[in-house]
Parts: structure tokens; C-alpha cells; sequence
């Protein structure tokens, strides 16, 4: 225990696994922990009068337990026993030889095959916030700086599994980005600038950054030095994979924030079993592709050229159907070669998983063949740039065998033919059970003994085993082991003498065999970056083949892009709601067109539950699959660049942080207008909804307004169901009405789905109510409350109330000196009553109450 004292101190904030014989066991609050997360038996023991928890588990099933501990957010350190308990009569040698933490893992029951587990560390400079993220099982290094909100939308994309916080700026961390993450805290000279520089130069055997491009970057830089720090100090020391650090180049991809990541659901939803996009878009055949995709979705290009290179690949795959085929063959064939690759550097990857590495290189050769052969040009380049993995192929293949097992001290693990020594002591081990039989058939004839058998057990080795009816007849030189109640069993020296030869030669060929295999690892490690650069391409190359997969399955086309500024969708559709209809029932497809010049805003009134979200949202995830190289759900679309995207799309309370609803809609909406620009699209969704009618149709039409006189004239689809927005078509000229079409039945409404041009009258609340089975007695009541309403906000009255008003303000204030009161007085004088519409009369009266409100 004081052993263990001493080593937990040194990893306070780890729960402490603490090997003992053939068991980890944990101690104390650790082990109070342990026993909860894992559901394993907690008693404890007394020591010197000290009552001490205790909990463990047979150290054979450190893979089952592990990862349940990091999943839950624990990092856990690993103490292993480093010497033979044999070879020492003191207490046996102690030490922590790997700290897990959710962010740092290599062990593949923790990762998912199809995700990055990525590391985060975050620094607040002096102008903006540098942030960088390191997968320690692939190696992908990455980092930048920005805004709090391009810092907030990074962390949104990558999702890290453990973030590393300095200590001073751990209440901003949590007030701006939310405590949804594991963090770690730091001390803040981890972080200064000269430090990092020199762990990263350090690290990377260079003499500056200049040749990673982000020399520039001081807050990215001191992110990232941070990063190889705390991978210094859990036990991580083999870091050859980690070879190159990139920088995430803001100017490259499309714009979306937190809010747009989240309303859209690419990749996650608040949902239980709710479909993604992801879930849908996905036809990749390898986890490097699955990790690229999700990369691919959360950045999606602005590069035209770039895109259209993407878009050329899939085009070439779809017309040559057999190249398509057989490039998605090999693909089945190759494993996950980011991560065996890592496990090689680290020291980490077993025999068969070198097999593995060997079978994914062998795939790579006839995929360069077939994409150098290709006419199309993108492909072209991206077949030159892969490496032949044939001399590592060969190399390994010479020396393993092709059924090597996962654990080396099994054996059979070095081809035969490979080692003379090694085959020499293989014909002596397999030799063993002629030799022993030739012995038996010796014995048997000498001693006269019929039933006489040879075997070994772990406690004696080999032995002669003779019943009780023929021990009198055993020889002088023969000495007794062991008695059983029918049987003795005998040891000979010629016996011994061939179990010491067997044994050193079992031995033997375990310490060659491993030998071996270390000097095969220690070779590879010198094709880790070519490797590593072949997984990249293999993986670009796995998500064109899904898109590809992806328009034969779900008839989607190629988009077409213009220098213009223009979205133009034909009979485009949602691709998540299509793959959830019932079989045979057609998706209504709708069109969409938006320009900054003629129809720059669509305001979309329709019924609850009629679509309006819908088309926003199709509208979005078409752009978004267009700008990652996708074809997309439509009969045909032509569309500007957009580098932009923003949705306020849904409504969500954060009651944690003391926001309602209408606060989280107006932050939302406030980071849209803040950020616009020329090739912004922008879907709003129900804005106003969350406060009083007034409020929010004032709201509503204020920010209409301000989008279609904003310089920037940004694309915008606005849903809504207030009506009286419609009237902003007579004012605004840039401004068009959509609604979503109905049919009204003698005792119902059919919900047609389609956009079709004009303004709606009604929201049909009352027809979804009932839908949803509500009360025939609430629902009754509800049309007599309905009725009573819309008699009483007719704009006939509205205009007859506003002019009383207008009359008696005038007598009420004519002498009042009170400058509110005065401001209100003009303001009702000059108001001409008979100009104003019904929306406008509205806001205008909204407007005089609130004045009161405040003369009171």
C-alpha cells in the first residue's frame, strides 16, 4: 500500500489501476468509482486498522473494463508489474506504463472504427483564440484561430473527446463554448508561445514552422505545443505517425455556425433514432473513408475548381460502371491503415494486424493501375500520387505467417524458411512426440508394464504414469513423483533430460520469434508517412465512390456552378425525408429560385405541418452536398458558390444557462445578421414565434427588412406564419410570397406539400390539433375563440381603434409638457391612418401601447 501511495500521488487526478499478481486492483475513492462504472463487487480490507475500499478485476480483461472507464470520462492510469515477481524476494518493481484518457487512446475498444477521436486544446491570445486537435490513433494533427464563434463552430465539427483548457480561462471556456466536453486543465506556461515552438520544433526535428504554414499562427502554435505536452506526460513517447501539422484554412470552406450545425442534423441530432444526413450520404467501404466524409460534411469547399474536380470523378465512375466496381472491390480489401500504421509507431500492433497492413497495402497496387489508366484527369492525379506498397508487402509476407495469431507468445507467428535457427528449434519442439513414443514403446518392452503412458502436466513436466496393478514391476531407476488413488506416476532421467531440451527450445523459439517481430516493426516504422499519405488518397477516393453509389441508388445529379450569385433548384428534394417515406410513396419535389437581383427573398406562409421546414432545409443540404463534390436530389441545379450558410431553424430552450426559447431565436438570428455577406444563404425559420404577436411580427418584418436593404443582398428563404409579412411585397420589390399548398376538404385539409406562388390566409392550427387527436370539446372551443378573434382584429377595427385613439391623444395631451408624453402626441398627430395597411397598423399600435407602458 505504501507502494501504491507513492504512485498514485504522482497521477492524483487518474483512477489508478494497480496490477497485482494476475489482478488490477484499485484502492479508495478509486475503487468506489471503478465498482459503480463497471458494476463490479466493492469490499474493502483493513490495513494497520484502516479500513480501505478496494475492487478489481483479472487482468486478462483489462480490454472489457477499460473502455468503459474512459467512456465515462476518467483518464486511467495503467501500473503494471516490470519485473518477474520470481526474481526478486522484495516487493516487485511498480510503474505507470500508459495513462488513458478519453481524448489520448490507442486501444481499438475504445475508438470507433468510423470516427476520429480527436484531442483539443484551446488559449485565449490577445486579438483571437487559438485551437488545435490531434488524433493520437491516426495521427492527423490540425490547428488555427479566430473568433470565438469560428473556435465554438470547430469544436462543433470536430467534437473533441477530451479538451485541454488552460487553468486561468476556465469559467470563459465554459460561459462560450458550454461544459458538453471532457477538459483538462492545464497550467498556463504549458502554453507560452517560445515553449511551444520548441516542442514542436523539438518534435518534429525542424528549426521552424515555416514549412507547416503556421508560423504566423501564435495562438495555434501554442495550442498545439500544449497538445505534445500532455502527450509527454500520459506515457506517450513513440509519436513517429504524428509527422506533419495542418492548418485549417478558414478561407477555404463554407461558413456554417454551431446553430446551423446543429439545426440541420448532419451529423448528430437531438433526437433519439433520429436519421441524419450522414446516416443517409454514407456508401464508404473503409474507416478511413467514413472519417474523411465526416471531415468532407463539416467543411465543405468554396473552391469551384475544386469541387468540380470532385464532381468530375463521380461523373467518370458513373459512366464506367466495371472501373467503378473494381475500385470499390480493392477497397473492401484494405483495412484501416491509418491506425495500423499509428499502432506501428507506437509499438502497439500485433502480428495479425501486420498481416492486415500487408493484405491493404497488396489492395493499393491494382487501384493505382486502374486510376492512372482512366481518362479523367482528377482521378489520373490521384492514382500518380499513390505509392506501391509491393516491398512492404513482400518483406512481411517472407516473414509471417498468413494465419499469425493476435498474441505473439502464442506462436506460429514467423513464416517457416524465414530463420534457419528458428526452423531448427521447430523440428526439435515438433520432434517431441516421436521421440516420446519411440521412448513409451522402449519402456513398455523393458518393463513388461502394458498399460504404461507418457504425459506432462504444468506442476511435474513429463512423466510416466503406471496403474497399481503393475507397480511392482517398475525399475530400481525410476524415483516417484506423485501418488494417485489408482496410479503412480514415475520421472527417469532420460525423461528429464529430454523435457529441459524441450522446454529451452519452447523458450527458445518464443523469445526468437518475438525478437523477429520487433526487428519487422522496427523496418516498417520507415513507411509510416508513405502509408500514411496512400490511407488519404485511398480514403478521397472511397468518398467519390460513395457519392457515386450514392446518385446511382437515389437518381441524384450533377449540379452545375456559374460566377453568378444565383440558386436555381429543380423539383429538388429532402434526402433524409425521402429515405424515411413509406415504399411507394413519391416525394413531392419542389422548385426553389433566389438571386440578389429579382427575387432575392422567398417569404413561405403555409399551415403548421404543411413542409415550410422541409423545403429550408432541402434548400441547405442541397448547397451543403454540392459544395462537398456530391450530386444531389433534384432534377437539376445551377447555383453561385455560396460561402455562407446560416439556418434559425427549430426551437430550443437552454434552461441551463437561463435562456428561453426567444433568447436562443434572437442570439441565433443576431449572429446571422452580424456575419452576411454577397454569397450567404440565409433560411429562417418562424422567427417572432417565441414572444407575444405583436412582438413578434414586428420582429419578423423588421428583420426581413433589413436583410433586403442590407448592401450584401444575401439569398434568403424566410418561413412564416404570420400572414401579414405577405404585405411586404408591396413595399419591398427584391421580396416574393410562396405559400405551401392545401386542400380544404368539407372536414379536413390535405396537405399538398407543394411551393406555389402567393401569400397564405390561414395556419390551419386548429386541422393539426385535431390531427393530433386533441379533445372534440377543446377543439370546439377553439373555433368559437378563433371566430371571436379574427372579428375583433379585422383591420376595419384596427383602423377605427387607432383613430380614436388618435382623437383623444389629441384632447388628452394637448397640454400635458411631459416629453414622452410629447413624443407620443406627434407621433399619433402624423400618423396617416387611411395610408397604413393592416400589418402596418398593427406594429404601429404595438408601437403606441409600448410609449404608454413607459408614461406610466
Amino acid at each position: 500500500m505504501k507502494q501504491y501511495n507513492q504512485i498514485k500521488a504522482k497521477y492524483p487526478d487518474a483512477l489508478l489501476l494497480f496490477r497485482i499478481g494476475d489482478f488490477y486492483e484499485t484502492f479508495g475513492e478509486d475503487a468506489i468509482k471503478a465498482a459503480g462504472v463497471l458494476g463490479i463487487v466493492l469490499t474493502h480490507r483493513n490495513n494497520g486498522g484502516d479500513r480501505t475500499e478496494l475492487a478489481g478485476f483479472p487482468h486478462h480483461s483489462l480490454n472489457t473494463y477499460l473502455p468503459k472507464l474512459v467512456k465515462a470520462g476518467m483518464r486511467v492510469a495503467i501500473c503494471d508489474q516490470l519485473e518477474d515477481p520470481k526474481q526478486t524476494k522484495t516487493i516487485v518493481k511498480r510503474g505507470v506504463t500508459e495513462l488513458i484518457t478519453p481524448g489520448v487512446a490507442l486501444n481499438d475498444d475504445i475508438l470507433h472504427a468510423r470516427t476520429n477521436n480527436f484531442l483539443a486544446a484551446l488559449w485565449q491570445g490577445k486579438a483571437q483564440w487559438g485551437i488545435s486537435f490531434l488524433d493520437v490513433s491516426t495521427g492527423e494533427f490540425l490547428t488555427s484561430q479566430g473568433t470565438v464563434e469560428y473556435i465554438d463552430k470547430l469544436l462543433q465539427n470536430f467534437r473533441p473527446s477530451e479538451v485541454l483548457v488552460p487553468k486561468k480561462i476556465k469559467k470563459e471556456c465554459k460561459e462560450l463554448f458550454g461544459d458538453g466536453f471532457h477538459t483538462f486543465l492545464l497550467e498556463d506556461w504549458v502554453f507560452q508561445e517560445d515553449f511551444a515552438f520548441e516542442t514542436l520544433t523539438g518534435h518534429f526535428k525542424t528549426n521552424s514552422l515555416k514549412g507547416f504554414g503556421i508560423e504566423q499562427l501564435n495562438e495555434g502554435i501554442a495550442t498545439s505545443g500544449a497538445i505534445l505536452y500532455y502527450l509527454s506526460e500520459t506515457q506517450h513517447h513513440k509519436l513517429e505517425h504524428i509527422s506533419t501539422l495542418q492548418r485549417i484554412a478558414e478561407e477555404d470552406y463554407v461558413w456554417m455556425d454551431r446553430f446551423t450545425i446543429r439545426n440541420l442534423e448532419l451529423y448528430h441530432s437531438q433526437a433519439s433514432n433520429a436519421v441524419t444526413l450522414l446516416d443517409v450520404i454514407d456508401k464508404t467501404l473503409s474507416p478511413m473513408g467514413g472519417r474523411m466524409l465526416k471531415r468532407w460534411l463539416a467543411l465543405p469547399l468554396k473552391n469551384g475548381i475544386k469541387i468540380k474536380q470532385r464532381h468530375e470523378v463521380v461523373t467518370y465512375l458513373l459512366d464506367h460502371e466495371d472501373i467503378h466496381k473494381k475500385i470499390q472491390h480493392q477497397l473492401k480489401q484494405i483495412g484501416d491503415l491509418e491506425r495500423l500504421i499509428s499502432k506501428v509507431a507506437t509499438g502497439k500492433i500485433n502480428p495479425r494486424e501486420v498481416v492486415q497492413l500487408k493484405n491493404s497495402m497488396s489492395a493499393i497496387s491494382p487501384v493505382k493501375a486502374i486510376a492512372i489508366a482512366s481518362e479523367n484527369e482528377a482521378l489520373q492525379r490521384l492514382g500518380e500520387r499513390l505509392q506501391n506498397g509491393e516491398l512492404l508487402s513482400s518483406r512481411i509476407k517472407e516473414m509471417l505467417t498468413e494465419e499469425a495469431p493476435v498474441q505473439i507468445q502464442k506462436g506460429n507467428v514467423i513464416a517457416p524458411g524465414f530463420s534457419d535457427e528458428l526452423d531448427e528449434l521447430r523440428n526439435l519442439s515438433h520432434s517431441g512426440k516421436s521421440y516420446l513414443d519411440a521412448m513409451l514403446e522402449r519402456e513398455t518392452e523393458r518393463t513388461g508394464i502394458p498399460s504404461l503412458k507418457i504425459d506432462s502436466n504444468n506442476v511435474f513436466g513429463y512423466y510416466i504414469e503406471v496403474r497399481n496393478t503393475h507397480k511392482e514391476k517398475v525399475p530400481n531407476d525410476w524415483t516417484r513423483k506423485q501418488t494417485l488413488v489408482n496410479a503412480e506416476r514415475y520421472i527417469t532421467e532420460e525423461l528429464k533430460e529430454y523435457e529441459a531440451k524441450i522446454l529451452g527450445a519452447e523458450e527458445k523459439i518464443l523469445v526468437l520469434e518475438q525478437q523477429l517481430f520487433n526487428e519487422l516493426v522496427g523496418w516498417l516504422s520507415g513507411y509510416i508517412v508513405q502509408v500514411q499519405s496512400n490511407a488519404v488518397i485511398m480514403a478521397q477516393l472511397d468518398c467519390l465512390c460513395g457519392f457515386a453509389q450514392l446518385a446511382k441508388d437515389n437518381k441524384y445529379v450533377c449540379p452545375k456552378f456559374s460566377e453568378g450569385y444565383e440558386l436555381d433548384i429543380k423539383q429538388g428534394r429532402h434526402p433524409v425525408i425521402e429515405k424515411q417515406l413509406p415504399v411507394g410513396t413519391p416525394y413531392v419535389a419542389n422548385d426553389v429560385y433566389l438571386d440578389r437581383d429579382s427575387q432575392q427573398m422567398i417569404m413561405i406562409t403555409g399551415p403548421n405541418m404543411s413542409g415550410k421546414s422541409a423545403i429550408l432545409r432541402q434548400t441547405a443540404l442541397i448547397v451543403l452536398l454540392a459544395q462537398m463534390g456530391s450530386f444531389v436530389p433534384a432534377q437539376a441545379v445551377t447555383l453561385g458558390v455560396v460561402d455562407k450558410l446560416f439556418t434559425r431553424v427549430g426551437a430550443s430552450d437552454n434552461i441551463s444557462m437561463g435562456e428561453s426559447t426567444f433568447m436562443v431565436e434572437m442570439n441565433e438570428t443576431a449572429s446571422i445578421l452580424n456575419n452576411i455577406s454577397e454569397r450567404s444563404l440565409v433560411l429562417l425559420d418562424e422567427i417572432g414565434r417565441g414572444t407575444s404577436t405583436y412582438d413578434g411580427i414586428s420582429i419578423a418584418w423588421a428583420i426581413s427588412e433589413y436583410l433586403h436593404e442590407h448592401p450584401a443582398r444575401p439569398k434568403t428563404l424566410f418561413a412564416t406564419h404570420y400572414h401579414e409579412l405577405n404585405e411586404m411585397t408591396e413595399t419591398f420589390d427584391r421580396i416574393k410570397n410562396f405559400n405551401v399548398s392545401i386542400k380544404e376538404t368539407k372536414d379536413n385539409v390535405l396537405f399538398l406539400r407543394k411551393l406555389v406562388s402567393g401569400g397564405s390566409e390561414h395556419s390551419f392550427g386548429i386541422h393539426v390539433a385535431k390531427m393530433a387527436g386533441m379533445p372534440q370539446q377543446v377543439l370546439a372551443k377553439a373555433n368559437k375563440i378563433l371566430k371571436k378573434l379574427e372579428k375583433s382584429h379585422s383591420s376595419e377595427e384596427l383602423t377605427d381603434k387607432l383613430k380614436t385613439a388618435q382623437n383623444e391623444m389629441q384632447l388628452s395631451f394637448f397640454h400635458l409638457d411631459d416629453p414622452l408624453l410629447e413624443e407620443i402626441k406627434q407621433e399619433i398627430i402624423h400618423t396617416d391612418i387611411d395610408t397604413l395597411t393592416p400589418i402596418e397598423a398593427l406594429m404601429k399600435l404595438n408601437e403606441i401601447k409600448r410609449m404608454l407602458t413607459r408614461a406610466k
